[in-house]
């Protein structure tokens, strides 16, 4: 193994890069592609999107486990929860549960409620059912929701005044949505998520989402500042990689190229 080997970070894959793929298949896909961990998809980010089960205790989370075991793939983190003015955090802990049965450490969320006062109840009380569990929550900035921007979820979760609140920065979120490097705080951000983009930032939501779900390019093919991110970052956050398939692309050739391109960005300079 080379020193540079060494010295680079260990990379997840989020599940929305081949959300095609269920968990099993999904697993066996990363570990080849050369992959350390994965982000499953077992709640839907928005009604009608794909997601899979493997709950608490089941036949399929124990045969689960023990491919995981094998592959030598962890579990990151569970998404996706939306924070609306609806949610209750007590009808998800069966999803909290199953997380935490798989070896999960955090569950990715967004703030989508204007009543602030309610939104920060919500996210402390999923939180405290997180922690319950061993888990940590993480609040995604989305330039469509309520909570639009890294700021923005930066005081959310400093609002909350939870131990296992965090957040998490998407590249192409935090970038398109007037993110600046020294506005992060190294405390309290715990997952990145690389992507890359070309192109000027979408205006109407409409676009901002089939940017963040068709539009994405892999880590170092776009003009999103990568490199300066990872420096603020790396040695304090876990990094992911998260850029859906498109197109008629063979799964493992996309996660395989999402691999080597990451690993290119990560690796430090001669």
């Amino acid at each position: 193994m080379t020193d540079a080997a060494v010295k680079e970070p260990p990379v997840g894959i989020a599940h929305f890069s081949a959300i095609q793929l269920p968990p099993q298949q999904f697993v066996r896909h990363a570990a080849v592609a050369g992959f350390n961990s994965v982000g499953l998809r077992l709640h839907p980010a928005f009604p009608g999107a794909a997601y899979y089960e493997l709950p608490q205790g089941s036949r399929d989370a124990l045969e689960f486990r023990t491919l995981l075991d094998s592959e030598g793939i962890n579990v990151f983190d569970i998404e996706f929860f939306i924070i609306g003015p609806d949610f209750n955090a007590t009808l998800v802990e069966h999803i909290v549960a199953a997380a935490a049965d798989i070896g999960a450490k955090r569950l990715s969320a967004c703030g989508d409620d204007g009543d602030l006062q309610r939104l920060v109840g919500n996210l402390t009380e999923f939180c405290q059912l997180a922690g319950r569990y061993g888990l940590a929550v993480d609040v995604e900035n989305m330039g469509w929701r309520t909570i639009n921007t890294y700021s923005k979820a930066a005081s959310l979760v400093t609002a909350s005044g939870q131990d296992n609140a965090g957040v998490l920065v998407d590249a192409i979120h935090f970038f398109r949505n007037g993110g600046n490097i020294d506005e992060i705080k190294i405390d309290i951000v715990r997952h990145v998520q690389l992507c890359d983009v070309v192109g000027p930032a979408p205006k109407r939501p409409e676009d901002m989402m089939s940017e963040a779900r068709e539009g994405r390019l892999a880590p170092g093919d776009g003009m999103l500042g990568l490199s300066e991110l990872l420096n603020k970052v790396v040695g304090h956050a876990t990094i992911s990689v998260e850029v859906p398939l498109v197109g008629d692309i063979d799964p493992l050739v996309h996660l395989t190229n999402l691999n080597m391109k990451s690993r290119k960005i990560l690796r430090p300079a001669p």
